[in-house]
Parts: structure tokens; C-alpha cells; sequence
């Protein structure tokens, strides 16, 4: 069963929620999806760059870190008071007008 992202920020909402300490500052949530993006980028480098992973290093997966990422950016935007659902569309509609043009499209015939 499909997740809707109003029913992923509640899931993140009700696991903070449980805690005294609540959602990180903005500041520490940037740092912190910064850190992920950072892991990322190592693991894909991993996967599909130049630098192999030392033998002596955790097995990870772009899967997992791209789940950190999507975790932390619902705890940034719950903290906020954002709907990312909302904050989607509006930035469908940048791409689908703003540019529209931009890119070469695919034969559709």
C-alpha cells in the first residue's frame, strides 16, 4: 500500500511527537540534511564513481540514504508547518510553465 505524503508527515509527526525534545531547530535540521545529502553523494560515488569502498566500511545503500533524506526533509517541513503535498504542487506547476520548453520532449506518436 502507497503512503501519501500527508500520511508520511503524520508518521513522522506522531514518532517526534514522542519525544520531550521534539523537532531540531531549522539550523540543526539543514546541518543534518546536509550530513545525509553528504552520505549520499558517498555512496553513490561508491556505486557509480571512481572510488571503490574500502573493505573496512559499512555496507550502505543509496536506497537507505535517500530515506534519511526524505525522513529529515518531512521533519523539516512538519517543524515549519508545511505541507509537502502542497509544496509539490506548487513546484509542478514552476516546471510545468516556468519550463515547459526547457527540454527537449519525446515523440509522443
Amino acid at each position: 500500500m502507497e503512503k501519501s505524503l500527508a500520511e508520511m508527515q503524520r508518521e513522522v509527526d506522531r514518532y517526534i511527537s514522542q519525544f520531550k525534545e521534539g523537532y531540531f531547530s531549522p539550523l540543526s535540521m539543514l546541518a543534518r540534511m546536509s550530513e545525509e545529502v553528504g552520505e549520499l553523494a558517498r555512496e553513490v560515488n561508491h556505486s557509480f564513481g571512481e572510488k571503490p569502498k574500502k573493505a573496512s566500511e559499512e555496507d550502505n545503500s543509496i536506497e537507505l540514504e535517500l530515506g534519511d533524506i526524505l525522513f529529515i526533509t518531512i521533519c523539516f517541513a512538519n517543524s515549519l508547518g508545511i505541507d509537502l503535498a502542497e509544496a509539490h504542487d506548487k513546484v509542478m506547476h514552476k516546471f510545468n510553465t516556468r519550463d515547459a520548453n526547457r527540454w527537449t520532449k519525446k515523440d509522443t506518436e
